[in-house]
């Protein structure tokens, strides 16, 4: 039983590749969806283990990283104390005719991160909104031509609805690193502006076709180490979550398992949010995640409720 829990925000500030392990279609290498709605996903269990390697990575000692996640060989030995949920798609950058893009969401994937927070004791009180196919809300004229939304080729009747203001408000205050948690740092000013005023609600069929068809799909080549050229029949397709994404995932903890383990669960979170004087915590720094390191894939932001 978890005895505390938060919630975390993911915020794609470059390509993101976690990898589903096996190709169904054309592509080679695709990220990871959810089975039953096809939206981009991430697995706790890589989330897990890309932070375990960042605090590796800072210094962390292995005794410390042992108590908190979990013993690294001999797994029987006693259990992690700190659990990733899956993240799931909040919000996905979609290109418009106006101000470059537009964070697009859906009535289902809205309910599903407000479901989220309330589980972790978050009441984000978002009011309930839905809207029909080939419809879409908004709350900013700017992105309208002759009060008609563009997005890719696609073309949607609009509804200004300014209830969608109380979401796009909300998510701009928390699911971006803060000036009040950085005082120093006004990188997502601009981003936290633009999700607060370039928010679309569309329906879940639109929301789906986008996610499904508007990632980053690079092609690669194979190059052979003995002549510097491509391999025949080394071209391969890989599939990238897009930077502005935006995903959302639980963080549960319990006490430390270990035998007179000292760390409340409390502790654990804090631990692993904040670090402490010497050791940097995962809020407000940037993580990488997924595959493709080498060439600056997988950098993402993540961002603790308050």
């Amino acid at each position: 039983m978890f005895q505390a829990k938060k919630a975390l925000f993911i915020y794609c500030v470059s390509p993101v590749h976690m990898g589903a392990g096996t190709a169904i279609g054309l592509i080679d290498n695709p990220i990871q969806r959810e089975r039953h709605t096809d939206y981009p996903m991430m697995a706790g269990s890589g989330l897990k283990g890309a932070v375990r390697h960042r605090f590796q990575a800072d210094g962390w000692s292995k005794d410390l990283i042992a108590r908190i996640f979990g013993p690294e060989t001999n797994a029987s030995e006693h259990a992690g104390a700190i659990s990733f949920g899956d993240a799931q798609l909040v919000a996905f950058p979609v290109r418009c005719t106006k101000r470059a893009y537009v964070y697009a969401t859906s009535p289902t994937a809205l309910a599903r991160a407000a479901r989220t927070l309330a589980l972790v004791g978050v009441d984000s009180d978002w009011p309930a909104t839905i809207t029909e196919t080939g419809h879409c809300k908004l709350v900013n004229p700017a992105l309208l031509n002759d009060a008609r939304l563009h997005l890719e080729a696609f073309e949607f009747t609009a509804h200004m609805d300014q209830s969608l203001m109380e979401v796009s408000e909300w998510l701009s205050q928390h699911a971006l690193p803060s000036q009040h948690a950085l005082p120093s740092n006004t990188a997502y000013d601009f981003f936290r502006e633009k999700l607060k005023m370039d928010l679309v609600l569309l329906s879940d069929e639109d929301f789906s076709y986008f996610v499904k068809n508007a990632t980053v799909v690079e092609p690669h080549v194979r190059i052979n180490n003995e002549t510097g050229t491509a391999d025949d029949g080394g071209l391969f397709y890989t599939e990238n979550l897009p930077p502005e994404s935006l995903l959302l995932a639980p963080l549960m903890a319990t006490a430390e398992r270990r035998d007179k383990g000292t760390m409340s669960a409390k502790d654990v979170i804090a631990a692993v949010l904040e670090g402490d004087e010497k050791l940097k915590g995962l809020n407000g720094q940037l993580v990488q995640v997924g595959g493709d390191a080498t060439t600056g894939r997988g950098q993402v932001i993540i961002t603790a409720v308050e």
